[in-house]
């Protein structure tokens, strides 16, 4: 069993830090070039009617084993592998499984870079000491959802080669196509909202849900899947990453964690309660 993460290691600093939020969008699509995975979830998924449910459950899932004590940890990976068992399906003509080893590993394997790519985009790059340090505190707890230590590298560098060859593989597909759809199309969420004032609201958040995808995903991805970018986008980009630095420097470290450590403590206490989960949680 890994070690429990404490307060002012690498994990506890940069994993939950706010601005790690603006690479949900990135995240989600890389999840879903893999082809188990975007079979995953094109056969078990709601994503077409709420894109970010799944992507925010994995988050907050995940905000148990760095905030949430050793107990919480325990209990919500048991939970997750016996949800994902019943995952499986037909695809290209072949069987796959949630549990795939590599399926498995890669959507780990976005949510370990996910705060290292925000600090780079939003803050100040991770030292190598400090990524050494979070790499493999996020290592510990694959171990603990289940990810094979052979699955993933067992240090920082050779992670970086395996993200790079992973992705040098991936295109286009169905999945992120409907994903990109979604993102444009998505339903009101808010019942007292008319629609004619989520239709306004709907393109705001499109166009900068889109924008930022194009800005964070690795170019080569972009590139495959069609994605413009040009100078103006990226004079663009780098003002929105100096106003976002900024805003993150003026932040005392022990706050930039506070809304991701209350979901930790939360999603533990919800599911050691489960009438309160089945109340406050769609299943």
């Amino acid at each position: 069993m890994a070690p429990p993460i404490v307060r002012g290691t690498a994990a506890w600093r940069y994993f939950g830090d706010f601005r790690d939020a603006l690479l949900a969008g990135q995240v989600l699509v890389l999840q879903v070039a893999h082809p188990i995975v975007a079979a995953g979830v094109r056969d078990h998924s709601d994503y077409r009617e709420d894109p970010w449910t799944r992507l925010m459950r994995t988050v907050a899932s995940l905000s148990i084993y760095v905030y949430g004590g050793t107990k919480g940890a325990q209990a919500e990976a048991a939970r997750l592998r016996k949800l994902h068992r019943s995952f499986t399906g037909i695809s290209d003509g072949r069987r796959y499984s949630a549990l795939d080893p590599g399926a498995y590993a890669w959507v780990h394997a976005t949510l370990v870079m996910a705060p290292v790519d925000a600090q780079r985009f939003f803050g100040r790059p991770m030292s190598t000491s400090e990524l050494t340090e979070y790499y493999g505190q996020m290592c510990g707890i694959g171990r603990i959802l289940g990810v094979r230590e052979r699955d993933l590298p067992p240090t920082w560098p050779e992670f970086e080669r395996y993200y790079r060859e992973m992705i040098a593989g991936f295109g286009p597909n169905e999945t992120i196509s409907t994903l990109f759809e979604t993102i444009d199309t998505v339903r009101n969420p808010f019942s007292r909202m008319s629609d004619r004032r989520w239709s306004k609201l709907r393109k705001k958040y499109s166009t900068a849900q889109m924008f930022l995808i194009r800005a964070t995903l690795p170019p080569e991805v972009r590139d495959r899947l069609g994605l413009h970018w040009t100078a103006e986008d990226a004079r663009k980009f780098a003002r929105f990453r100096r106003v976002t630095r900024i805003l993150g420097t003026m932040t005392p470290p022990s706050l930039r964690t506070v809304p991701m450590r209350a979901v930790g403590k939360l999603n533990v206490w919800l599911r050691a309660h489960p009438w309160a989960y089945r109340f406050f949680v769609r299943s």
